[in-house]
C-alpha cells in the first residue's frame, strides 16, 4: 500500500481471544477501506498486572468468562473463522510476539500473525515454544533460524519491554486496541469504526 494512505495502529496480544478475531480480518478490511495497518504486538500480562489483575478478567470473573466463550463461538461463526476453546487461557506467546515486533514492517507479518492465532484458537496448540514458531516460519518459507536468532536478541527483548510500556503509557487496558492518530478504539467490535475514522468522511 502507498505511504500516502491513512494509518491504523493495531495493538494486539497473541493470547487475546478478541485479538484473534481482529487479526484474522483486519488486513482484508483495511485494504477495502484503503488504510495501512501498523502492527503493534505487545504483552497484555504486564498491563493487567499494572491494573492490579493477576490474569485476564475473563478468568478472574467466572460470569464474564462464561459469557465470553459463548460470544466467541457466535463471533467466529459470524466472521467464518474456526474456533476451538483453548485448553489453556490466556496462553503466553513471547517468542511469537518478539518475531512480530522485529518484523512489524515486513510484508509477511500479517500472515505470520494469522497462523500463530490459528494455532492457538483453532487448533489449541502451544504457541510459546521456539519449535512451534520455527514450524510456522518454515511453513511460510522464511529463514526461520535467522528470524528466531534476532527475536532472541537482547535488542528485541528490550524493544518488547519498551513497546509494552508504551501501550500502558497510551492508556491501553485490553486488546485489541486501535489508534487512528490520538483517537483510541477498543475491542474487535470497534475495528470498523476505527477504519472509518481513518478518512475525513468517517470522522464525527
Amino acid at each position: 500500500m502507498s505511504a500516502a494512505l491513512p494509518v491504523i495502529e493495531y495493538w494486539f496480544d497473541f493470547g487475546s481471544n478478541y485479538s484473534y478475531l481482529s487479526t484474522m480480518r483486519i488486513e482484508q478490511a483495511a485494504q477495502q477501506a484503503r488504510v495501512q495497518v501498523r502492527w503493534r504486538p505487545f504483552l497484555l500480562g504486564p498491563v493487567f498486572q499494572a491494573l492490579g489483575w493477576s490474569t485476564s478478567p475473563f478468568v478472574l470473573q467466572k460470569e464474564k468468562g462464561d459469557y465470553t466463550w459463548r460470544d466467541m463461538a457466535r463471533q467466529c461463526r459470524k466472521y467464518g473463522v474456526p474456533w476451538t476453546m483453548p485448553s489453556r487461557f490466556p496462553r503466553s506467546a513471547v517468542v511469537a510476539t518478539r518475531v512480530a515486533l522485529a518484523h512489524a514492517e515486513a510484508p509477511w507479518v500479517a500472515g505470520f500473525c494469522r497462523l500463530v492465532m490459528h494455532l492457538n484458537f483453532a487448533e489449541d496448540r502451544d504457541i510459546d515454544s521456539i519449535e512451534t514458531v520455527h514450524e510456522v516460519l518454515l511453513a511460510m518459507q522464511l529463514p526461520a533460524d535467522e528470524i528466531l536468532a534476532l527475536a532472541q536478541s537482547d535488542a528485541i527483548r528490550s524493544r518488547l519491554r519498551e513497546q509494552t510500556g508504551q501501550a500502558r503509557a497510551l492508556g491501553i487496558f485490553g486488546a485489541p486496541t486501535f489508534f487512528v492518530g490520538e483517537e483510541m478504539f477498543w475491542g474487535n467490535d470497534r475495528l470498523d469504526d476505527a477504519l472509518a475514522a481513518c478518512h475525513p468522511a468517517g470522522l464525527r
